[in-house]
């Protein structure tokens, strides 16, 4: 499509518009620029954040990808992604002791990875991994300056509209206004924005609008992109969008993205069981420092516990000689 990719600049194929033209992404602006994608459940956000992690994936670039649902694994069906959590089905489970390393095993090595926090009971524990593994990516990108991009799921969590930001809203707040220098891009997807920080969705580089029908959401259309599209958004289909990007000076085109061609993890169960297809692993040898950091932790955890109970038996000695 013209005024997509200039020149030779690579660029990514997403989908088609309304008249069947190719829609293509430049790859830079993608992976340093920050993105909001929207859509009520069904309307094919996770889809387009999907499809834009395949073409990425394809064309040799790492990601890492704050999964809130546990929807991403399926990439794995095609892709070797690095996929860590709380669950025994990831590849390993991490906690924010891991932040350090995986930043390093993302920039570093090249390592695309899923960070799964669904399956975290402790929700402190995960704040506290997804915003050390930021600020670790954001540090690092500061020497390194290289076009990565974090995609962050349900980002209405922690950059909410109002009060109640806490501390890793606060980092992807400063990602998304200086990591585009250092090349660090941040794509937020939120089924309500309404909910989003508008300072968030107005200063994003490119935008996607799915379907969206509740008052608060059109209304924030309405607002950015106009009352036209505001009127118009609760009836785009499935995988339909309106799409503005700050690279081109084309008004905001309507886009059919194209279907995923991984596995959907995400899919609403139905009443055919779907089979789980087979999955890359990840070699030992990414796994083995993680892995090793657990076992330090653990280790760690041991003796904090060995001491608290010599500490106990102390108290117990002292308060039996007082007694006496």
């Amino acid at each position: 499509m013209s005024g997509d990719a200039n020149g030779d600049e690579r660029a990514i194929r997403v989908g088609e518009t309304t008249d069947g033209d190719p829609v293509s992404l430049p790859v830079e602006h993608v992976l340093t620029g920050r993105a909001f994608v929207t859509g009520k459940s069904g309307s094919g956000k996770s889809n387009t954040a999907s499809v834009v992690v395949e073409e990425l994936l394809e064309a040799g670039f790492p990601v890492l990808i704050v999964d809130t649902d546990g929807e991403y694994y399926g990439l794995k069906e095609t892709y070797e992604l690095l996929h860590v959590g709380a669950d025994e089905e990831c590849d390993l489970q991490v906690g924010p002791e891991h932040a350090t390393k995986l930043a390093d095993l993302a920039l570093e090595q090249n390592v695309p990875i899923i960070l799964d926090v669904s399956g975290f009971l402790d929700t402190d524990a995960a704040d506290e991994l997804i915003r050390e593994t930021a600020r670790h990516l954001f540090a690092r990108e500061k020497k390194l300056k290289k076009p990565f991009l974090l995609v962050v799921e349900e980002v209405h969590e922690y950059i909410p509209e109002g009060a109640g930001m806490g501390d890793t809203g606060q980092m992807l707040i400063k990602i998304g206004k200086r990591g585009r220098k250092h090349g660090l891009g941040l794509l937020g997807i939120s089924q309500r924005p309404a909910d989003v920080k508008k300072d968030f969705i107005t200063q994003a580089n490119w935008l996607v609008w799915h379907r969206l029908t509740w008052d608060n959401d059109t209304r924030v259309v309405s607002r950015i992109v106009g009352s036209e599209y505001g009127e118009a958004v609760p009836e785009l289909g499935d995988g339909q969008a309106f799409v503005q990007t700050d690279w081109t000076d084309d008004a905001v085109r309507t886009v059919q993205f194209r279907r995923k061609r991984t596995f959907d993890a995400g899919a609403t169960p139905g009443l055919e069981d779907v089979e789980r297809p087979d999955l890359k692993s990840v070699s030992d040898d990414l796994t083995a420092d993680l892995a090793d950091i657990t076992e330090e932790e653990e280790r760690r955890e041991d003796r904090i516990e060995e001491l608290e109970s010599e500490l106990d038996r102390k108290r117990e000695r002292i308060d039996d000689l007082e007694a006496e």
